[in-house]
Formats: structure tokens, sequence, C-alpha cells
């Protein structure tokens, strides 16, 4: 008889109770938690991606608190980010939480077509303030866990996932979806925010095409001909929750998605993140955001200009519409129309920002 694999249980998003996770998922824990030296008194659910089929207990233990999660990724590829969580933890000090090993010496439990770990649960841990200093703090601890992740070399049996060489296809397919973008709009032109989309995706598809033109002329086929282990890895959800102050400093949690790349994209991702929430391209914090990473890890110049180019891309705007193509006329709502006219308004502030950096000396020394 073939096991039970384990499939999302809210792919639609209609369950009401987050913290709900069924029973045979509740009866597999028993059996996995049979592999540890560990003894259990209490197993409280933190978090689950029911969407995707993961999940996180924390777990009260005679050996103390730890957490133990379902990987929703592929098995190959959740071996991958295991390997570079014990290796940051075991090769480098760094601070990742700890993985625990099951009664046999192995990082993780294979059980209903996914891998089960248990890790430290590492307390106390709490998010640094939503300011510049706490920003600072944020790049910092990023740009530590991207230089002690070179080297990393993944176990036998796992994926090797890696965005490196993907960059141009990656500014392309940005391209092309613009293209989709407006001729949607067109075609449901009764729709809310189609007259918004049309407004700006003509400016939005220039500046696309700018920065793979940027892209194509700069030194990223040299950097990226390093290769992977030069680079190291990037978290890829790095944000204020994943990064929070506890024992010793700043901890990076939630591994599970790191993959080989460039790092300047974990930097360029958090940067226009935080001035899309401000609504403003603020100079004073990205330059502060940059001094802080570049600290911890040195920005050279050629990677430096990647980031500015990086930057340059409509990111905002085609992260928040890309959902379009799906269900278009659910999507058009006044919702998106306020979204798309704040997103251009905020497109305002960055030209000139991205130019002053582009001027600013203050990491460009290595």
């Amino acid at each position: 008889m073939s096991e039970q694999l384990i499939v999302p249980w809210d792919i639609d998003g209609t369950l009401e109770d987050d913290f709900f996770v069924p029973q045979y998922i509740w009866d597999m824990s028993e059996v996995v938690l049979t592999h540890y030296d560990l003894k259990v008194s209490n197993l409280e659910v933190i978090t689950t991606k029911a969407d995707k089929g993961g999940l996180i207990w924390k777990m009260d233990t005679d050996k103390g608190p730890f957490s133990l999660k379902i990987l929703h990724r592929r098995p190959g590829r959740s071996r991958f980010s295991l390997g570079a969580q014990e290796y940051l933890v075991k090769e480098k000090g760094a601070r990742v939480p700890p993985l625990y090993k099951t009664k046999s010496g192995e990082n993780y439990v294979e059980m209903g077509g996914k891998l089960w770990f248990v890790a430290e649960w590492v307390e106390p841990l709490y998010p640094v303030g939503n300011d510049l200093e706490g920003a600072k703090l944020l790049c910092h601890a990023l740009g530590e866990f991207h230089r002690l992740s070179k080297g990393y070399v993944p176990p036998k049996g796992s994926e090797n996932p890696s965005r490196i060489h993907r960059w141009p296809k990656s500014y392309e397919k940005t391209i092309k979806k613009m293209d989709w973008f407006r001729n949607i709009a067109n075609v449901y032109p009764e729709m809310t925010a189609s007259k918004a989309i049309l407004a700006h995706v003509d400016m939005f598809e220039e500046q696309a095409k700018k920065a793979y033109e940027q892209l194509q002329h700069s030194s990223y086929y040299e950097l990226a001909a390093r290769g992977n282990t030069a680079w190291g890895l990037v978290h890829q959800d790095y944000g204020w929750s994943n990064g929070q102050m506890g024992p010793d400093g700043m901890w990076i949690i939630d591994l599970d998605g790191v993959a080989y790349d460039l790092p300047i994209r974990d930097l360029r991702k958090l940067i226009t993140g935080q001035m899309d929430d401000m609504g403003y391209w603020d100079v004073n914090w990205m330059k502060g955001m940059i001094e802080s990473y570049h600290e911890a890890n040195p920005i050279e110049d050629a990677l430096y200009e990647i980031l500015l180019i990086d930057m340059s891309l409509p990111n905002e705007f085609y992260k928040n519409v890309k959902e379009m193509v799906y269900e278009p006329t659910l999507f058009l709502d006044t919702e998106v129309e306020t979204l798309c006219n704040t997103i251009a308004e905020t497109d305002k502030s960055k030209w000139p920002a991205i130019e002053e950096l582009r001027e600013w000396k203050g990491v460009k020394s290595t």
C-alpha cells in the first residue's frame, strides 16, 4: 500500500481557520517524532502554508523548545536548503537555527512526499523597529548572511537551484508580461483598473526595456561566470519578519527558499519594497541601508551597478499586477486601480534617487 502524500488543504483560500491541520498530518507527526530522541509534551501550530502543504509547529520537550517543520517544496529542493542551514551553523557559526538530528544522525525525516525537520527554537526573537535604524540592522545581517554562505556545496541528492545565470530571462519575462497586461486591459475595458493600467503600462514597459539593455552592457556576465559557490546564497524572502533580533545579535530564519544568486537581489528587494511602503524614494534611507550591508559584505563597483540596474526595473508595478493574467475579472478592481496610480506617483521620486546613488561614492571603495 502506497504512502499517503501531503497535499495542500486550502488551494482556493476559503479555509477560515488559519491553524487547521488535517488529521492525517497530525497522525504523520506522531510517526515522525518517533525518529527523534525527544519527549514532546505539547505541539502548537504556529503557522501553516495550507495552499502549498507546509507547516510549522512549536514543540515543548524534555530538552527545551524546538520547531517541527514540514517543507512544502520537493524533497530534493528541501535537501538543498537544509544542507545550507547546517553549513551556515556548523561551518560558519551563523545565527540561524541549528538543526536537531534524528536518532540515526539525519537532518530530516521524509514522509508524505515531504521533508520534515526539527530545529532549535531560538528565543527570545523580536522584530527590529520599522525605522531607518531597524532597516540598517536588517541590511547588516543580510550582508553577513551572504558573506558566510559563500562556499556552500549541497549534499548529494539535492537539487541545485541557481538564479545566477537567469537574470536576462527574468528581465525578458518582465518586458513580455507588460504586453500581456496591456492586452488584457484592452480586452476588459469595463473593469475599474483597466484604465489605470493602460495609463501607465507604456512607461513601465519602456523602463523594463532600458533596464534590460543596461544589464546587457554591464559586467553582469563576468560576475555570473564566477559561479555559485563564489557568490553563495540568497534568502529570497528576506524582510522584517525573517530577520529578527535575538541572542547575541540578529538572527535569520525561514531558510526554506535559499538559492544561489548574485546577493544584490536580496538587498534590492528589501530596499525597493521599503520605498514602495513609504510611498517615496528616500535617498537617506537607501544610503543607510546600502552602507550597513556594505559593512558586512563589501559591494564591489560592478555589483553596485547591477544593484542600480535592478532597481530600475518596474519591480513594484510588475509584482502587484502580474496576478491579473489569471482572473482579470476578479483582479481588476478599485483597489488595483488605486495601487497602480500610487506606484506611478511614487515612481516620480525613484529616478532622481537612483541618479543620486549613481553619483554617490559612499560604498564604492572596494
